[in-house]
């Protein structure tokens, strides 16, 4: 008797990631929640490469689920608009503060003319809003044929 295999835990539902599993930071650390962010992107071809420190670095549940859901908004846009072959995400230690850095080799688009409306735009700009909220700072650099970098900075003290 054949089995039909069993659903991803991690797909895109309307465009957004979504892992079907509570996050664990505990169990698999920042790193690794977000890396099954990228189960779709690799499933659809994309090469999905990691820069991490050797060390631990010890963030709080908070900074540590803010980063999680910029890469859910970052990877969501890579999978759904970028048509990118290449994804790497990076993180490192800053001065008193944790980056993320998101970069893929996609389409990329005009920052200022990005479109807004129901389902454009709003991801970007929340995003920000929270990061800004908790004493960080978002980079977005992307220009049409150039890819996109999303990068995040936010405060351990």
């Amino acid at each position: 008797m054949e089995h039909a295999p069993a659903p991803s835990e991690v797909m895109a539902v309307k465009g957004i990631i979504q892992d079907q599993h509570p996050v664990d930071f505990h169990a698999l650390g920042v790193a690794g929640c977000i890396d099954r962010l990228a189960e779709p992107l690799r499933r659809s071809g994309v090469k999905v490469y990691w820069q991490t420190p050797h060390h631990g670095i010890e963030i709080s549940a908070a900074s540590a689920a803010l980063l999680y859901h910029v890469a859910q908004e970052a990877l969501s846009n890579t999978l759904n608009y970028a048509e990118a072959s290449e994804l790497t995400v990076k993180l490192n230690a800053v001065y008193h503060g944790i980056q993320m850095t998101i970069t893929d080799d996609g389409k990329g688009f005009e920052i200022h003319a990005a479109p807004s409306g129901r389902r454009h735009g709003f991801g970007l700009l929340l995003m920000s809003i929270a990061v800004h909220d908790a004493g960080g700072t978002v980079v977005i650099d992307s220009a049409a044929g150039q890819g996109t970098t999303v990068k995040v900075t936010l405060p351990l003290d």
